[in-house]
């Protein structure tokens, strides 16, 4: 029976009391006996949480007392066991690191697109424009290696920090063509989709939510594969089931 709740979610806010936030988040989640990783920053909140359902709610109603995370979303699957091993909050100089410092997520999001309108575009062939569209695999090599969408550009890059340079590597090949950028969750497609407007790329856009969020509402369609997640489930499939193997890090 699956019985513990996991959720990933991220906000790109301005947070200059970061430091002052980790210990009281840290003490609440332990209270609650939930496991997993917050990491806060200046531009923002980023989690992974796991626990029984009750409890996990629990925390986010908390949360989203501050206003700066009301309305924050969390994309939800379910597991029979803890998938982490510990509690942590750590304070980092970005919560998802690019190394680029001239991108401020939490100035203003890249337009999105949510999953039923991609899917929409992937079964027409092209946006509502008609342009051709283009998917951008924004994560690690070895993550794509468990699943990625059909004939999605991959760079190959080992680290987020490499998109950049990839970035201006390629971005020639992208005009005329509407961008859609990928990821896990959301946050690294998101600053990646930020950084290609930036570098003038017109019809650039994120998907909402990620791959999670498009497994909940659209399933496998145009996907094949799995997608890899930092926790001991390691993939998940297009129902948002882990293996029933995989080992415990208890």
């Amino acid at each position: 029976m699956n019985s513990i709740l996991n959720i990933s979610a991220y906000r790109f806010i301005a947070l200059p009391d970061a430091e002052a936030l980790r210990q009281p988040l840290l003490d609440r989640a332990l209270a609650l006996g939930l496991r997993g990783t917050i990491l806060l920053a200046g531009e923002g909140i980023n989690l992974f949480l796991a626990g029984p359902a009750e409890d996990v709610h629990r925390f986010l109603d908390d949360l989203r007392l501050d206003p700066r995370f009301a309305g924050l979303e969390a994309k939800e699957s379910w597991s029979d066991r803890q998938p982490f091993g510990r509690m942590m909050v750590k304070v980092k100089p970005e919560i998802i690191r690019m190394n680029h410092p001239a991108i401020r997520p939490q100035a203003g999001r890249a337009p999105a697109v949510d999953s039923a309108t991609l899917r929409r575009w992937l079964d027409a062939g092209q946006d509502d424009e008609g342009r051709e569209v283009v998917l951008l695999d924004t994560r690690n090599a070895f993550e794509v290696d468990h699943g990625a969408f059909e004939g999605a550009i991959d760079w190959r890059i080992e680290k987020f920090t490499e998109f950049p340079a990839a970035l201006r590597e390629h971005r020639e090949e992208f005009a005329g063509k509407t961008v859609v950028s990928y990821c896990t969750g959301g946050i690294r497609c998101e600053k990646g989709a930020i950084l290609m407007a930036e570098e003038g790329l017109e019809h650039v856009y994120q998907l909402e939510g990620g791959i999670l969020k498009y497994f909940e509402e659209q399933g496998g369609a145009h996907y094949r594969g799995g997608c890899f997640v930092f926790d001991d489930r390691r993939v998940l499939d297009a129902s948002l089931a882990a293996p029933a193997a995989a080992p415990s890090s208890d």
